[in-house]
């Protein structure tokens, strides 16, 4: 139905049982409208973005790509497991070698590791501690799944309890480099090659500064 209206094949209804469009019993005044944006191309990619197994296997199944909100390409044993379920159902619209993987990805550049982790670890320390209830958070889920249960709990624990500098002086620097570029310009070069190898198709750079975007252009391109 989405594709339907994006090409401007179809209005804008829906079936479904929660958001019936028209709506039933209604004034009956309105009517299920196409869309007024006539697109370059009639086939719009649709990508989605999705952290847990279940919805990383429906994008692999009906998306042409995926938005992963904290990707490790040195861990994607779990990640290729929920995608290829995906790929390999009777209808799914894409496979491997055409589908797009999109991680969003924090670039530090700074000749000192550690200070270039200290930029990102607060961010993590939110998400990982601070998003969701203590038994439902699907960011803290993400980071169990790649192993880090252990300092995940610690951290949601310290953020719990208030102690968020200590949260934040709990995650540690090896997952922040699994799962981002950090430090001197050579070792974001050498480090971008564990990317190059991964399932990801195109990095999103999470780093607004000239500088980074910069040399990033250079490393890459």
């Amino acid at each position: 139905m989405i594709r339907d209206v994006l090409a401007r094949e179809g209005p804008v209804t829906n079936d479904g049982p929660h958001y019936p469009l028209p709506l039933p019993d209604g004034t009956g005044l309105g009517k299920p409208l196409k869309s007024i944006t006539h697109p370059l191309r009639a086939d719009l990619p649709i990508f989605l973005g999705a952290q847990g197994p279940k919805n990383a296997t429906l994008a692999a199944e009906i998306a042409d790509g995926w938005f992963p909100i904290y990707y490790a390409p040195t861990r994607e044993e779990h990640y290729r497991a929920c995608l290829t379920e995906g790929w390999s159902r009777p209808q799914a619209r894409r496979a491997e070698g055409d589908f797009e993987i999109l991680p969003t990805v924090a670039v530090v550049l700074d000749d000192d590791l550690e200070r270039a982790a200290d930029v990102v670890r607060p961010t993590y320390a939110l998400y990982i501690g601070g998003m969701g209830a203590r038994d439902v958070n699907f960011h803290f889920d993400v980071f169990c799944r790649l192993g880090y249960e252990a300092e995940a709990t610690k951290i949601q624990e310290l953020y719990l309890a208030g102690h968020k500098d200590d949260a934040i002086a709990a995650v540690p620097t090896e997952m922040i480099d699994e799962l981002c570029l950090i430090g001197p310009r050579e070792r974001i070069r050498d480090s971008i090659e564990k990317w190059r190898e991964s399932l990801a198709t195109t990095l999103i750079i999470d780093g607004s500064d000239v500088d980074v975007v910069r040399t990033m252009a250079e490393l890459v391109l």
